[in-house]
């Protein structure tokens, strides 16, 4: 049995090193981390049996490639913590890109979040916001669930959610929509990660075929749902940002790239070409 907190460090590094884990000391420090109070860094010659059970419990896990998120049973997400569970995708760095185009833009009254998940993205944007309000839809009454606490933690007060699919029984418009939308190909799942392909939920991930079926429903409906003067920003896959403007022809979109330069966020306007 390890006898300090780096012994144990050391062991669990190298057991997810074994199970190819990516990172593994990354991995193994922010688990340990998690179970030690104050600062690890400067804690790291205590006596380690206190956490050790609990810790190796937490090593097993992630050798399984559960993700450290479903683990802690948080994330950060644009300098705030929220609730993830095995019902909702865990909020990417890549979907702050998202994020930064909406503040790059006027603030609006009224902010519609399609196929919320987490909530992270309408939370994120009502914390900023704080005159804002906001609709956060989603086909999951589980994925709601977290998106309520998260909204109640982030935005308590200014927030609604409702069961619907894309804009179904909505009403009104809004200043700004946003999505993050299943867009994973058929043929690409069987690459993404253990830690996505097998503990993520797949209607959140891809809708199938091409990849391209959200976008469609959503251009069928977002028009009768933007303020005159509002955007629509979607968060798309690397190789989307010729194949989803084309879908909202003839409205004009601009391609926002993500910090690795790639294509990440497609915004429209109501006005054409």
């Amino acid at each position: 049995m390890p006898e300090t907190l780096a012994d144990l460090l050391r062991v669990g590094a190298a057991r997810l090193a074994e199970a190819g884990v990516p990172d593994p000391r990354t991995d193994a420090r922010r688990l340990l981390q998690a179970r030690v109070d104050g600062l690890l860094s400067a804690r790291l010659a205590d006596e380690a049996s206190p956490v050790a059970d609990a810790f190796h419990a937490d090593i097993d896990r992630r050798a399984r490639r559960e993700p450290v998120s479903h683990i802690l049973g948080y994330r950060e997400f644009w300098g705030r913590r929220f609730d993830v569970t095995p019902d909702v995708l865990d909020p990417r760095p890549e979907t702050e890109t998202l994020i930064a185009c909406a503040l790059d833009g006027p603030a609006p009254a009224r902010v519609l979040d399609l196929g919320t998940g987490s909530g992270a993205i309408l939370a994120t944007l009502l914390a900023e916001w704080p005159n804002a309000t906001g609709v956060a839809t989603d086909l999951s009454d589980r994925a709601l669930a977290v998106a309520r606490r998260n909204l109640e933690r982030h935005a308590p007060g200014r927030f609604q959610t409702v069961r619907a699919d894309w804009f179904s029984g909505l009403s009104g418009r809004f200043d700004l929509i946003v999505s993050n939308p299943p867009y994973i190909t058929e043929a690409a799942m069987e690459a993404l990660s253990p830690e996505v392909r097998e503990w993520e939920p797949h209607l959140a991930l891809t809708p199938g075929g091409d990849g391209l079926a959200a976008y469609r429903a959503i251009a069928a409906g977002w028009d009768r749902h933007v303020a005159e003067g509002g955007r629509l920003l979607l968060e798309i896959g690397y190789d989307q940002g010729v194949s989803v403007p084309a879908i909202f022809s003839p409205y004009h979109s601009r391609v926002h790239r993500d910090l690795d330069g790639r294509p990440r966020v497609v915004e429209i306007g109501l006005d054409r070409r």
